[in-house]
């Protein structure tokens, strides 16, 4: 997968620094234990092919934490499948599941609105008008 280029832009408050999906780390993490129970650490090592490989370990387990604690995922300690130390296995729950399909579906909706916005984009670019063109 190519990697996100952040831009920042002068001007404006702020910038926009674009590319980020605020909250897109909670249904990743549900996908992933969709297809089956999992290791945090496991977890944090298969965030690339969703740009968030950058993430740390840290804000992954807090969101781990965070969606058991909402009775989307749960957990157990794993003390036989490792030779090294007890290691927490996460599940997804029907509630988990359930929840997933709402984030798809809240995806889909915005991924067509971006899908407008740039086709709008490009449209008005290949007219040629417009200010600062």
């Amino acid at each position: 997968m190519p990697q996100r280029r952040r831009r920042r832009v002068r001007g404006g408050r702020g910038g926009y620094t674009g590319g980020s999906i605020r909250r897109f780390l909670e249904p990743v993490l549900l996908l992933l234990l969709h297809e089956g129970p999992s290791h945090g650490y496991e977890l944090v090592s298969t965030l690339e092919p969703f740009s968030l490989d950058d993430v740390a370990s840290g804000p992954v387990y807090r969101t781990l934490r965070e969606l058991e604690t909402s009775g989307l995922v749960r957990s157990e300690w794993d003390t036989e499948s490792s030779a090294g130390p007890a290691r927490r296995i996460y599940r997804l729950t029907k509630a988990g599941h359930r929840y997933l399909v709402d984030c798809v579906e809240e995806l889909r909706d915005t991924s067509s609105v971006l899908h407008r916005f740039i086709s709008a984009y490009d449209r008005h670019m290949k007219e040629g008008t417009g200010e600062y063109h």
